[in-house]
């Protein structure tokens, strides 16, 4: 077994049993779970046949959901351990990315405890809803097509990050933005390829390159975005609807009608998405008094000491594409600016900030990036991860329902009138 792997379960398995802790409090409902439970549960055959719950959104989360509710029993540890499985592989995913960037260990890790101490993905890993289920798969796609960006057959590496798209996608339509992303560069470097385009200067770091996969056709490219995640996305249905094609069309229309539509009504910790990378408007998931001065508050927030910080490291990853030409700088550019803008292209005007948690999440591997440059000193990035990890230990109070806080700790983290 590489060291890589055996990293990568270590991560695993330290994110997974951080995120087990205090995971049944509360031991009720909490925000978006009074619709994805009840969905799942009819799955197992415990609710009404007619109608069905949640049609909204593709079925393979409420599956897992379902799934964990029929092997732990209908209570919160079965609602919500699945998404502790897929917060961590999140993580894991991040230092997959980071390897495929950065060539090395060390910056590879720094990534995955940033992208764990951001806050958001610890807060959506720890509730029964869809967005760390396609998260947790869109990112270990994104691996997938990171690592086989640079390669002369990107073939096999590329399929798999198909299939995973499929799958992320199947949890939560948002998983497709990512998918989008990779048939964008894919297209767009076959079209530079096809016009003989040539950079004066070019550089073995570049991220166009004209004899860039050699050997991949526009077959494969069919193959591994095209038909490998519709395949991938319809076998979710299957559980469902069976193969009968009518149900699967009729299941895509009402999904679509459901999330283009612009006749929602508006929500109070709804935000738009220019607001999301300046954590504007957070999203209260919980909020109980337990006593005269003490309370239970998970705050979809994300950690200021890192959500900041990374719109500065943007900027420069920005600049390195542009100007340098940076094959990692472009990808990490890519895969932050993709998920997050698709939004805009949206006639739907209800929006959350836990919309933003895959661009978020991605935005750790751009801090790094930044950190590790050879004109900075080499603490200087672990220095960072300590300041990142205080952040969150800071903000844990308002992220986890077991521990609580006082009124008084709880005004003081609310930083802005928005917060509230």
């Amino acid at each position: 077994m590489s060291r890589s792997a055996v990293i990568a379960v270590a991560i695993f398995l330290a994110a997974h049993l951080a995120l087990l802790i205090g995971l049944v409090t509360p031991e009720k409902f909490v925000f978006d779970e009074v619709h994805y439970v009840p969905a799942a549960r009819q799955m197992l055959g415990s609710g009404t046949s007619q109608p069905m719950l949640n049609p909204m959104h593709p079925p393979l989360a409420k599956e897992l959901i379902a799934a964990s509710i029929a092997a732990f029993g209908d209570n919160a540890l079965g609602w919500r351990y699945p998404a502790t499985l897929f917060g961590a592989l999140a993580i894991v995913a991040i230092y997959l990315c980071g390897l495929a960037l950065f060539g090395s260990q060390a910056p590879a890790i720094a990534a995955a405890l940033i992208a764990a101490f951001n806050q958001m993905v610890y807060v959506q890993a720890r509730i029964a809803m869809l967005d760390i289920f396609a998260l947790g798969l869109g990112l270990l796609a994104i691996a997938a097509f990171m690592h086989g960006f640079r390669r002369e057959r990107p073939q096999a590496l590329f399929a798999l990050a198909g299939a995973l798209f499929g799958l992320a996608a199947a949890c939560k339509w948002s998983g497709l933005f990512p998918l989008g992303v990779c048939i964008v560069i894919v297209a767009v470097i076959r079209l530079m390829q096809g016009w003989h385009t040539l950079f004066a200067d070019a550089k073995p770091s570049d991220w166009y390159r004209p004899d860039l996969w050699p050997g991949f056709r526009a077959h494969h490219a069919a193959l591994c975005f095209a038909l490998l995640p519709a395949v991938t996305y319809l076998a979710a249905f299957v559980p469902l609807y069976g193969v009968s094609l009518p149900d699967l069309i009729e299941a895509q229309r009402r999904i679509f009608a459901d999330n283009t539509t612009t006749a929602i009504a508006g929500h109070t910790y709804m935000s738009s998405w220019p607001s999301w990378p300046l954590l504007a408007r957070p999203v209260w998931f919980l909020f109980d008094k337990t006593s005269d001065d003490n309370v239970a508050a998970v705050v979809f927030l994300g950690n200021p000491l890192v959500a900041w910080p990374a719109l500065l490291a943007l900027v420069v990853v920005l600049r390195d594409f542009i100007v340098a030409r940076r094959w990692d700088a472009f990808l990490i550019a890519a895969f932050y600016f993709g998920p997050w803008l698709a939004w805009a292209l949206l006639p739907r005007t209800l929006g959350f900030i836990y919309y933003y948690l895959p661009a978020a999440t991605a935005a750790s591997l751009a801090l790094v990036y930044v950190l590790r440059r050879e004109d900075l000193p080499r603490w200087l990035l672990w220095a960072y991860v300590g300041t990142a990890a205080i952040g969150f230990a800071v903000m844990l109070p308002i992220s986890a329902a077991f521990i609580g806080t006082s009124m008084q700790l709880f005004n003081r983290l609310m930083l802005f009138q928005s917060w509230i």
